[in-house]
C-alpha cells in the first residue's frame, strides 16, 4: 500500500485496535439506542407522511382516515417490539431473525430471512438517505435539486464513521439522535399546547390550498384498498426495530437485558411521535400530495411542497425561526445517521452468514478498528446503486422497502412459534410453563399481524414495485446457496482421506531467464538450495542476437545450472514457457514441476507498472498446470528499500538506518534493495529483456556490469 493510500487511511479510519480490545467497543443503552434505533426513530419523519401522500389520492375527506391508520400502526409496532424483547432473550447471539428461523423451521427459512433482511438493510440506508435529501432541501434550495449527489455524499461520510468502529460511530451520532427527539417532541407538545389549551389556531402554509382527488373521488373497493395501501406506506415506522435483535452481542453486559430495555426506549419514543405529528398535522390543516402540481389548487406559481416536518415545525414555530430551522436541520441528520442502522445490522448478519458459508468468507473478518469493514463497504456500494437508479426519490423507494422486513417479522413470530412449543414439550414447572404460554401468546398475537400486513404489502404494493423486492431476495437467496455449494464442494475436495496422498517421485526445477543478473543468480542460488532432482534454467528465444548474448555470458561464467533455450517463431512467451512445462509433466505423470520466478520489488506504485506484468502473466497461467508449483523469488530495489526505511521510522525513530537482509545460497549476503541489477526490465520471464553484460561473480561484492536494455515485450 503506497504512502499516499496508508496516509488517507489512517486519516479516515483511525489507528488500528488489538483483538483484545474488542470488549472496549461495548455500547451502553445511552450509545445503542442511537446507533440501533436511529432507523425506527427516523421513520416519524416519513411514515405519516407516507400515510397523508397516498390518502391525498383519494382527496381532502380520505383525511379522516389518518388517526385511524396511524393507531393500527402503532398496534403492530408495539406488538413486534414486545415480541422482539422475547428474541434478544432467546437468542441472544446476533443471529436474530436468521437465528430464529434457521434454529426453528430450517437453514431454507432462515436463508429466506437472511435475504429479506440483506435487502431490507440495503433499502433503509437508501431510503433514510433520500428522505434526509428531501428534508434538507426544504432549507437549502441547491440540496433539493441535487438530490442524487448529496445523497451519494452522505453515503461516503456514513460509510468513513462506521469504519472508524461502532462505539465512535455511537457517540458521533448521540448527540444528532437525541437532539432530533427532543426538537420534534417539543415541536408537537408546543404545537398540540398552543392549539388545545392557548387555543391558538395555528395553520400550516398548505391550510388554505384545496386538495382534490386524482381523477374521480374513489369510493367502496376503491377507497378500502387505498386506505390499506395507506396503512402498509406507515409501516416502514417498523422498519429497524429488528437490528437491535442482531446487535445484542455490541451490548454491554448484561446483553440481553440492556437490549430488551432499549427495545422498550425505541418503541415507546417512536408510538408517541409517531400519533404526535399524526394529531399535530390534523389540527394544523397539513396537505401533502403525492402530485402536487395538479392535486393542489391555489398555489402560488413556483410552489414546492415541502415535508410534513417542514410545514409542521413552521406552522408552531411562527416566527421563532431558530425552532424552524433546528428542527428541519437535526430531522435530514437524524434521516442519514438512520442509515447508520443498516451499517450495524447489515455487516454483523453478513459475518454470521460468511461464517455459516453463505457469503464470502471476508465477510466475517474484522477491519482495523474491529468493525466488519468489508460488510460496510458491500454496504454502502449496494446503497449507492439504488439511490442513483432511482434518483433519490423516497416514494419510488418506499413501495420496496417494507416488503423484506415483514417476511423476516413473520418468519421469526413462526420461529418463536416452534420454540415455545418445543420448550413446552419438556417443562413440568408450573409457574415456567404459565411464562412460556404467555410469551406463546404474544408471539402468536405478533405472526397474526405481521402475516396480515405482510399480505397487505404484497397485494396493495406489487404492481409499484414490491416485486422489485422480491426480485432481489429471490437473486440473494439463489446467490447465497450458489456460494455454500462451491464451500462444500471445496471442503469436500481438499478433506483429507485415511490416507495421505502420494508423494511425487521427482522434483523438476525451472527457472525462467531473462537476462543474467543479480536477480537471476539468486533465483538460481534459491532454486539450487531446494535440492530438486532436476534443475534446469530456461529462456525463451525471441530475439536471435539477444539469445546468443545471454548463452555466451552464461557460459562464461561457467554457471552449475545448464541453460536451455526455448525457440518462439512466433515472439511468444507465455505459450511456449506452457508447452515445455506439460510436456515435463506427460513425460513425467509421477513427478512435480517446480518453476522459479524472479520478480522485482519496487517502492512505488508506478514502478510496478514498469516491471512483473510478464511474470504476472506466466504465473496466472501456470497456475491452472496440475502438478506445477509456482515460486517467485524476490529482488528489492533501491525504491523498495528506500520506502521499508521510511516505514521503520514512522514506526521506531530510533531504529534509522542498516536493516540487515539475510541472503540466500548462491548469491553475496546483503544482496538487496540496494545492489543495482545488470540492466532493466523485468527479470522473470524469459526472453522479456535484451542481452545483459554478465553481472560480477556470485559472493563477491564488486560493481555490476550493465549492458543497454531494452523494452520488455
Amino acid at each position: 500500500m503506497s504512502k499516499v493510500t496508508t496516509a488517507l487511511k489512517r486519516i479516515l479510519v483511525g489507528r488500528p485496535q488489538r483483538s483484545d480490545k474488542l470488549g472496549d467497543t461495548l455500547l451502553p443503552k445511552r450509545l445503542a439506542l442511537p446507533v440501533f434505533a436511529s432507523d425506527a426513530l427516523s421513520s416519524v419523519a416519513y411514515a405519516p407522511e407516507e400515510i397523508f401522500v397516498t390518502l391525498s389520492i383519494a382527496g381532502i375527506g380520505a383525511y379522516s382516515f389518518s388517526p385511524w391508520i396511524g393507531l393500527c400502526v402503532v398496534v403492530v409496532l408495539l406488538t413486534v417490539v414486545t415480541s422482539y424483547r422475547q428474541n434478544v432473550h432467546a437468542y441472544p447471539s446476533g443471529g436474530g431473525d436468521y437465528e430464529v428461523a434457521t434454529v426453528n423451521l430450517g437453514r431454507y427459512a432462515g436463508l429466506t430471512v437472511a435475504s429479506a433482511l440483506l435487502v431490507d438493510y440495503t433499502l433503509t440506508v437508501a431510503v433514510s438517505i433520500s428522505s434526509a435529501a428531501a428534508n434538507m432541501g426544504a432549507l437549502v434550495p441547491f440540496v433539493a435539486t441535487h438530490k442524487v449527489s448529496f445523497a451519494v455524499a452522505a453515503i461516503v461520510l456514513l460509510t468513513a464513521i462506521n469504519l472508524r468502529g461502532i462505539r465512535e460511530s455511537g457517540t458521533a451520532f448521540a448527540i444528532p439522535t437525541y437532539a432530533f427527539m427532543f426538537g420534534v417532541a417539543a415541536m408537537i407538545i408546543w404545537g398540540l399546547t398552543r392549539v388545545v389549551i392557548l387555543n391558538d389556531p395555528i395553520q400550516a402554509a398548505s391550510a388554505n390550498l384545496q386538495l382534490v382527488a386524482e381523477g374521480n373521488k374513489l369510493t367502496g373497493f376503491a377507497l378500502v384498498f387505498l386506505v390499506l395501501r395507506s396503512f402498509t406506506q406507515g409501516c416502514a415506522a417498523l422498519t429497524g426495530v429488528e437490528a437491535i435483535s442482531n446487535g445484542v452481542p455490541a451490548f454491554k453486559k448484561p446483553k440481553s437485558r440492556n437490549a430488551a430495555t432499549t427495545l422498550l426506549l425505541l418503541g415507546g419514543i417512536a408510538v408517541s411521535l409517531v400519533m404526535g405529528m399524526i394529531t399535530l398535522a390534523r389540527l394544523t390543516g397539513v396537505k401533502v400530495a403525492e402530485d402536487p402540481a395538479t392535486q393542489l389548487r391555489g398555489a402560488p406559481p413556483g410552489y414546492q411542497q415541502q415535508t410534513m416536518v417542514a410545514q409542521l415545525a413552521d406552522a408552531v414555530f411562527g416566527n421563532f425561526r431558530p425552532g424552524f430551522y433546528f428542527v428541519v436541520v437535526f430531522t435530514a441528520l437524524i434521516l442519514v445517521l438512520a442509515a447508520n442502522t443498516a451499517f450495524n445490522g447489515f455487516p454483523v448478519l453478513g459475518s454470521i452468514l460468511a461464517q455459516d458459508h453463505y457469503l464470502p468468507r471476508q465477510l466475517h473478518t474484522r477491519g482495523d478498528r474491529l468493525a466488519f469493514s468489508n460488510g460496510i463497504l458491500f454496504l454502502a456500494g449496494f446503497a449507492v446503486v439504488l439511490v442513483v437508479g432511482f434518483q433519490a426519490e423516497v416514494t419510488r423507494l418506499i413501495p420496496l422497502y417494507t416488503v423484506g422486513v415483514f417476511v423476516s417479522f413473520t418468519l421469526s413470530q413462526t420461529g418463536m412459534l416452534r420454540h415455545w412449543n418445543r420448550l413446552l414439550s419438556t417443562e413440568t414447572e408450573p409457574a415456567s410453563r404459565r411464562r412460556m404460554r404467555r410469551s406463546q401468546a404474544i408471539n402468536g398475537f405478533g405472526l397474526t399481524m405481521t402475516g396480515v400486513v405482510l399480505v397487505l404489502v404484497l397485494v396493495t404494493k406489487f404492481s409499484e414495485g414490491a416485486w422489485i423486492a422480491l426480485a432481489a431476495m429471490g437473486g440473494a437467496y439463489v446467490l447465497m446457496l450458489a456460494i455454500h455449494r462451491h464451500y462444500e464442494r471445496v471442503h469436500e475436495e481438499i478433506k483429507l482421506g485415511e490416507e495421505l496422498p502420494v508423494l511425487p517421485a521427482r522434483n523438476h526445477a525451472i527457472v525462467l531467464v531473462s537476462g543474467l543478473n543479480l536477480a537471476t543468480v539468486r533465483a538460481v542460488g534459491y532454486a539450487r538450495a531446494t535440492r530438486p532432482d532436476q534443475l534446469v534454467a530456461v529462456t525463451v528465444n525471441v530475439d536471435d542476437n539477444d539469445t546468443r548474448r545471454l548463452t555466451k555470458a552464461w557460459n562464461d561464467r561457467e554457471l552449475p545450472v545448464p541453460l536451455k533455450v526455448i525457440e518462439s517463431p512466433y515472439r511468444e512467451i507465455t505459450r511456449p514457457v506452457l508447452d515445455y512445462v506439460k510436456r515435463m509433466r506427460t513425460d513425467n505423470p509421477r513427478d512435480v514441476v517446480t518453476v522459479f520466478i524472479p520478480e522485482y520489488v519496487v517502492g512505488r506504485w508506478w514502478e510496478q507498472l514498469l516491471h512483473n506484468q510478464s511474470a504476472l502473466r506466466l504465473k496466472g497461467r501456470l497456475l491452472f498446470q496440475p502438478g506445477v508449483m509456482v515460486t517467485s523469488v524476490p529482488w528489492q530495489l533501491e525504491s523498495s528499500e528506500r520506502a521499508k526505511q521510511r516505514a521503520i521510522h514512522r514506526r521506531r525513530p530510533e531504529s534509522a538506518p542498516g536493516a540487515v537482509r539475510r541472503g540466500y545460497p548462491g548469491w553475496r549476503p546483503g544482496a538487496g534493495g540496494g545492489a543495482t541489477s545488470a540492466g532493466g526490465g523485468v527479470p522473470g520471464p524469459p526472453g522479456t529483456d535484451a542481452a545483459h553484460a554478465p553481472s560480477g561473480p556470485t559472493g563477491t561484492s564488486g560493481p555490476t556490469a550493465h549492458a543497454s536494455p531494452s523494452e520488455p515485450r
